[in-house]
């Protein structure tokens, strides 16, 4: 009997202590569990798929419990996702224009500048149009895979053109140019503008044809915390990775030139 009582009297003290069953630091609505604690969702440009997934292996080995996931996309589209509420933690954009849609609305600040591309011609590997420069995507016999305008690859390629004083008729306009990629990898177009790093990722698949520095075009590329982000202090680590010096070896070593 004494010892019903002493289990009635803890339970009463506990109960005026406000303990619980959670975990330290959790609450009763599991509102900061540990296991959504250092997981961040990087909203980036399709063309930094290969090194941002190398990025994240290595930042992932450096902060154990911390966990790096990705929206890869058009950085248009991206940008007007995470104005539009989507739940991204970081942004990394192909173009400044797109980065600063998000800062004018207030989802970022100042972003950081990490990296440069510009854009090669990619044929499929047997080049069967006989692509040799870019004056050649022009011939109405040549089948041109293009991003769609607004997106950067796209507004990259129109600067080239320009730079030709030329005018390309693409048959096939993509959403991104992993997209661009895909068309040339399985022969459905002649030709396709897309950036030096997708040529050297792709390999064997593609053959690329250089463009003379006098008719290129090149864009930055930005990245930022989003203001929102329920992990901020992930957020901004990971974005200093990508900074460092361990970060630009890694995007150099996949085509990437300073910005």
């Amino acid at each position: 009997m004494r010892r019903l009582t002493f289990i009635a009297a803890g339970l009463a003290a506990c109960a005026l202590a406000g303990c619980s069953s959670s975990s330290p630091g959790g609450s009763a609505g599991g509102s900061s569990s540990a296991s959504s604690s250092g997981s961040i969702t990087v909203f980036a440009a399709s063309s930094l798929t290969g090194a941002f997934n190398q990025l994240a292996q290595q930042f992932e080995t450096l902060h154990p419990g911390d966990k790096v996931t990705f929206s890869f996309g058009p950085s248009s589209g991206l940008a007007t996702q995470i104005i539009n509420g989507a739940p991204a933690d970081v942004f990394a954009s192909a173009a400044p224009a797109n980065m600063q849609q998000v800062v004018t609305a207030g989802d970022a600040s100042s972003p950081s500048n990490f990296a440069r591309n510009i854009l090669e011609i990619a044929v499929p590997p047997s080049n069967p149009a006989h692509v040799t420069s870019v004056d050649k995507l022009a011939r109405s016999s040549v089948k041109v895979a293009l991003c769609q305008p607004q997106v950067p690859c796209g507004t990259v390629a129109a600067e080239v053109f320009k730079n030709a004083g030329i005018q390309v008729t693409p048959v096939t306009l993509q959403p991104d140019v992993k997209s661009v990629l895909a068309q040339i990898e399985t022969g459905n177009v002649d030709a396709g503008m897309v950036y030096v790093t997708d040529v050297l990722a792709a390999g064997s698949k593609v053959k690329g044809i250089t463009i003379p520095a006098a008719d290129n075009a090149s864009t930055t590329y930005p990245i930022a915390p989003i203001s929102k982000s329920s992990h901020v202090s992930v957020a901004q680590a990971f974005v200093a990775y990508v900074l460092s010096p361990a970060g630009q070896q890694v995007l150099t070593a996949a085509g990437f030139e300073k910005p």
